[in-house]
């Protein structure tokens, strides 16, 4: 917007602006580069490269004159004209010095260890070690949810869980309930004050991108759709884990959000996200209320209550603007009521309204920009998260929409001699022209979306595109010579440091690309018994193992994957038609977290050509199916455990078939 920089760019440098979102590969290597010259790296992200690409400087916010202990944008231009024309040697000295940092950042090249599920455990202690007892999460401000470790850690308790029941009666109880009840002291709080908080958005449904306190009030107020798919499937495995229906109104509550606001509800997908200003002026107006906001909107006895329960008062908590209130739960429904002498329900009455109220009030304001970009590996994780939740709380809208957006996907960008795009569709129209190649996390998340869509319909033609693009996965990015997948495909035309290896293992915002692909490895081994689908997830496993245990919450992905391998995956068959069938399906779906499907099946769908390798060779085999007579089995590693028609006994096969973490 400076027309003097603009000056100096253009005299000076050859000026490439590169959006992160649609390049990851470009944006991780240069990120890796300004962290080596700066101590620290994110976005906005300015590199500086010699002509063959490689970088000698960089940082992150150059302001437009000194400040913040910064340089200006303006006299950093100068200083590295001036240090590139004339102490070139220096520079490029630098920017061997960052190329070799970023060659041994995530390339594994020789570091593979002995895999052991004891390091499923590190990973979860070191994240235990950083949890926050008085407001959940892990670590201070800023303050990220990281919805995987959390997921690793609902998945450690509910197989604790599972443990104590199998000793109910006999000695050794004592540690495994203590183990479940600290997991849930730490993922069931954080959950909760996470809902609570400013970071949701209290009156709309979804999650901002996080805190900027430790107390989750303040939010930087963006609000992406892998942060909400993600933390999605947190909330529904919460409640599968405790039945607490506080958890699945929160998940409810992120579909409904989701649906109205990220979703293209005429062709299918989901967009990437929602800005979190209007302006350059503003910082999250549009989801703050000052008093007189509130009260213009509200009845006196609405805007009593509603102030009250979200803490609104003349200083808020916006230091632009300080009349601002950001919306949080301080007091609660019965706090209210002792306080204001009236009954809990004409509380809960009053406060419902008041939130009607301010919905609409606010959706008459300015609203901040929907980036209406397709991304292939988004939509996979918001596809495989709406299809867990319809499974779950039985929202049978919410599995049509997934499935229409899966379609699209698989429409529009997977073509079997192509392979598969990185976006489908582009915000800007001129971009719509664009070629792109998916990258390592766009064939894994969508091998694993396919794999629930055909676990949630029983539809064939899923799993039969899932194990295509699990195949073309192995191809384009597999390491033949040394294991683990890189996260591009690697070409001649790669200039400078983008030609540098990486096999991403760290979750950043999404789950890491690596152990992704291992679970959709193991994955596809439970249905085909494909052996080299189980080896190339153990060498992955293995490439990794050295270093997992020192990346803490980042590796929780790879916890969850090491899980799987550890505790083989297995699936419950149900198969009929009558209300005996349902209660099956529904004891099953109860049962099932990480590890686990279910495969509902009518009786003229248990036949062998409708069905994966290794169960069209043992469901169609039930004598049971030949009297047409309901029934549930537990299959596993090729072998399915006797048939039961009791939902009671199939919990009791559940519990005893569960793998100790």
């Amino acid at each position: 917007d400076d027309p003097e920089i603009a000056q100096i760019v253009n005299e000076r440098f050859v000026a490439i602006k590169v959006d992160r979102d649609e390049r990851p590969d470009i944006d991780s290597r240069y990120q890796v580069a300004v962290q080596a010259i700066s101590g620290q790296g994110g976005w906005p992200l300015t590199a500086f490269l010699t002509p063959d690409g490689k970088p000698f400087y960089g940082g992150t916010y150059f302001p437009p004159g000194d400040n913040y202990g910064r340089p200006s944008f303006r006299r950093a231009l100068i200083s590295i004209s001036a240090a590139y024309r004339e102490k070139n040697a220096d520079v490029v000295e630098q920017a061997g010095m960052v190329e070799g940092a970023i060659a041994h950042s995530e390339s594994f090249s020789g570091k593979a260890g002995d895999f052991s599920p004891s390091l499923i455990q590190e990973i979860v202690d070191s994240a235990l070690k950083m949890f926050d007892e008085t407001h959940g999460g892990f670590g201070s401000a800023p303050k990220f949810p990281h919805p995987s470790m959390i997921d690793l850690l609902i998945d450690q308790y509910a197989r604790s869980i599972s443990e104590t029941a199998l000793r109910r009666t006999g000695e050794g109880t004592r540690p495994h309930v203590d183990i479940a009840e600290h997991l849930k002291h730490v993922f069931a709080p954080t959950l909760e004050k996470m809902a609570r908080g400013g970071v949701y958005d209290q009156l709309a449904g979804g999650f901002h991108r996080y805190s900027v306190d430790e107390r989750w009030i303040v939010p930087h107020f963006e609000k992406m759709s892998y942060d909400n798919s993600e933390l999605l499937k947190n909330y529904v495995h919460a409640y599968q884990a405790t039945q607490n229906e506080f958890f699945a109104d929160i998940a409810r509550d992120i579909i409904r959000w989701m649906d109205e606001v990220l979703s293209d509800r005429e062709h299918g997908g989901f967009y990437a996200s929602q800005d979190a200003d209007i302006s350059l002026d503003d910082d999250g107006d549009y989801f703050t209320w000052t008093v007189d906001e509130a009260k213009a909107v509200l009845t006196e006895e609405e805007a009593q209550v509603a102030c009250l329960h979200y803490d609104i008062n003349e200083i808020g908590e916006m230091h632009h603007y300080p009349a601002k209130n950001v919306l949080y739960q301080r007091a609660s429904l019965e706090e209210i009521a002792s306080r204001l002498k009236l009954l809990p329900a004409r509380i809960n009455e009053l406060l419902s309204s008041a939130k009607q109220k301010m919905y609409a009030a606010r959706l008459q304001r300015p609203t901040p920009y929907i980036d209406k970009t397709v991304y292939v590996s988004w939509n996979a994780l918001c596809i495989s998260a709406y299809l867990k939740a319809a499974t779950v709380l039985r929202l049978d809208d919410t599995k049509r929409f997934a499935l229409k957006s899966l379609d699209r996907i698989l429409a529009e960008a997977w073509r079997p001699d192509f392979g598969l795009k990185h976006v489908v569709a582009y915000s800007d129209a001129i971009a719509a022209k664009r070629d792109n190649h998916g990258f390592l996390d766009d064939y894994a998340f969508t091998a694993i979306a396919c794999l629930d869509a055909y676990e949630s319909t029983a539809d064939l033609s899923y799993f039969r595109i899932a194990r295509q693009i699990t195949d073309q996965m192995i191809e384009r990015f597999y390491d033949s010579v040394s294991g683990g997948f890189f996260d591009a495909q690697r070409t001649s035309q790669s200039l400078g440091v983008l030609g540098a290896p990486r096999k991403p293992f760290q979750d950043s915002p999404t789950p890491a690309g690596n152990p992704m692909a291992v679970i959709a490895l193991l994955r596809m081994h439970a249905y085909t018994d494909e052996a080299a689908y189980r080896t190339k997830a153990e060498q992955t496993l293995e490439l990794l193992a050295a270093s997992a245990g020192q990346y803490g919450l980042f590796a929780a992905t790879y916890g969850i994957a090491a899980q799987y391998f550890a505790a083989p995956y297995s699936q419950i068959v149900i198969v009929g038609e009558d209300e005996t069938a349902e209660q099956l399906y529904t004891q099953a779906v109860t049962a099932s977290l990480y590890g686990r499907s279910v495969l509902k099946l009518k009786f003229g769908q248990a036949v062998s050509q409708n069905l994966p390798p290794l169960l069209a060779a043992t469901i169609p085999q039930l004598p049971s199916l030949r009297e047409r007579k309901t029934v549930a089995v537990l299959c596993s590693d090729g072998t399915c455990q006797p048939p039961t028609h009791s939902a009671f006994e199939l919990e009791q096969l559940l519990n005893a078939k569960k793998p100790a973490a």
